[in-house]
């Protein structure tokens, strides 16, 4: 990478870290940190949920969408759209005037009023996890894209320097910085990805013929897709719109009703078709690049061999002019860190507000609640970089994370909302049971790759264990809130 490019590189991540300075000194209390005082426009939410749940980690994992299927690739955002509108419709109107009356904080906010604080609790614990791997794969994104950039660094270097760098501007800035800095940074990337990044690929590659010419003609078409993985994106990541600690604070942070919505809707439809296209286009464009032989001077003469999510950033790395790679590069970590933030905010928010603050009912001003939030999350944020260096796909981590929640929260989060004869005691065991076999069969092969077992297994007709998990917490919510009804002990624990 050229001198240029690195000082273009540095100077947007010295902006960033500025970014995070400046609102260190202007938050004045949690209500600024985690919710940016709940009085943010329509155009900021909406902007920086999406940047948040496209971010960095989709932007590479749909590079490699589209390195392995094509354009089919695409689809997995879809859900997105879909799951943003049901949210908009279903989610809004009835968290968001609670969430105003009862001064809530985080999504488990929810359980505390609705069931009771130990139900609170178990769902921060969850939630907590599930945006620890969350951070871990926009962290290992960014290693992806750096070690494939810059010859000198390994994955492991580029991993460590990239987790310091996220780690010490969220630790500063709270979620304010985050939503500002999001608006930005996903203009940044948006404007890269169509005037610099998709035009001089498409052209590198030699356009439409050369292209239809490199790959298979499924690559070409929306039908390469089997429905067992369209129903695995759609159980998988349709309902996190529903549980996601980072929705949920921007819920509380947007001024009312009618603007989260509308952010709701915007968020959508930059999902799916503007950013689920342009992300699996240039997947595509690195699969016939690299079998055009453009990548052989960095030792791959074919895509034979080649990591799915390395073709992206070793396209830009071969095709984009001196001064554009730094921008381009800049973008790419913009929309890496819009999400890990984000992400890390929302695990240091379940940690502190709902495990320190309602477990042990801590009492602290302002100023003392900041300073224990900020080493929360630089404590939590170490504990994803570590994570992060244990994991090799970027979408497998957001996946993991990502069905784990869905499968604890999510039947309890509708029961709360929609069914009056849900109980705590059967929101707990839906939770429990529900989270814990989605991880106990998730975990299983993981474990037994590492330690270097030909240990398999195989879920019936080729589906996701979310849907076994959520299957099971349905029954098991159903059963034990008829045969043990009441919300349990009070949980007005929400000052």
């Amino acid at each position: 990478m050229h001198p240029i490019d690195i000082a273009v590189f540095v100077a947007y991540m010295a902006a960033v870290l500025g970014v995070g300075y400046y609102f260190m000194r202007k938050n004045t209390g949690n209500e600024d940190y985690y919710l940016a005082g709940r009085n943010m426009s329509y155009p900021h939410i909406g902007l920086s949920v999406v940047a948040t749940d496209v971010g960095g980690g989709f932007s590479i994992g749909l590079g490699g969408l589209g390195f392995v299927m094509g354009i089919s690739g695409s689809w997995m955002l879809f859900t997105g759209l879909i799951g943003a509108w049901l949210a908009a419709v279903f989610l809004i109107p009835r968290v968001k005037p609670i969430s105003d009356e009862k001064k809530f904080f985080t999504m488990p906010d929810l359980f505390g009023h609705f069931f009771s604080s130990k139900a609170a609790i178990i769902a921060g614990i969850i939630s907590a996890i599930g945006y620890l791997g969350f951070t871990s794969s926009q962290m290992l994104a960014g290693a992806v894209l750096a070690s494939s950039t810059f010859e000198e660094l390994t994955i492991d270097s580029a991993l460590y320097i990239m987790g310091f760098i996220i780690i010490v501007y969220t630790v500063m800035g709270g979620i304010k910085a985050v939503i500002y800095t999001d608006t930005f940074q996903w203009i940044l990337l948006l404007a890269g990805l169509i005037f610099i990044g998709i035009p001089l690929s498409y052209n590198a590659v030699g356009g439409y013929e050369a292209i239809a010419a490199a790959v298979s003609p499924e690559f070409l078409k929306l039908t390469n897709i089997t429905w067992q993985q369209m129903l695995n994106w759609g159980i998988t990541i349709i309902p996190i719109w529903f549980v996601g600690m980072t929705l949920y604070q921007r819920i509380y942070a947007s001024r009312s009703v009618k603007e989260a919505k509308k952010a709701w809707y915007l968020a959508g439809l930059f999902e799916w078709p503007i950013m689920a296209f342009m992300g699996v286009l240039l997947g595509l464009f690195a699969r016939v690049a690299a079998d055009q032989g453009m990548f052989a001077y960095m030792g791959f003469e074919s895509a034979d061999g080649m990591h799915q999510e390395q073709g992206l950033p070793m396209l830009l790395r071969t095709i984009l002019p001196i001064g554009l790679m730094g921008l381009m590069m800049s973008a790419y970590f913009s929309a890496i860190m819009s999400t890990a933030d984000s992400c890390l905010v929302a695990a240091s928010g379940n940690v502190t507000g709902d495990l320190l603050r309602k477990w042990f009912r801590l009492d602290m001003n302002d100023t003392k609640l900041i300073r224990m939030s900020q080493l929360v999350t630089l404590l939590l944020g170490v504990v994803a970089l570590f994570l992060a260096a244990a994991m090799e796909t970027v979408l497998d981590i957001m996946l993991y994370s990502y069905a784990v929640m869905v499968s604890g929260l999510l039947i309890p989060v509708i029961g709360a909302l929609y069914w009056k004869k849900s109980s705590s005691t059967g929101a707990i065991a839906a939770m429990v049971t529900g989270g814990g076999l989605t991880l106990i069969l998730t975990i299983i092969p993981e474990v037994a790759r590492i330690m270097g077992s030909d240990f398999a297994l195989s879920m019936p007709f080729g589906l996701d264990p979310i849907i076994f998990g959520l299957s099971a917490a349905l029954i098991v919510f159903i059963f034990i809130s008829l045969q043990f009804p009441g919300k349990g002990e009070s949980s007005e624990f929400i000052e």
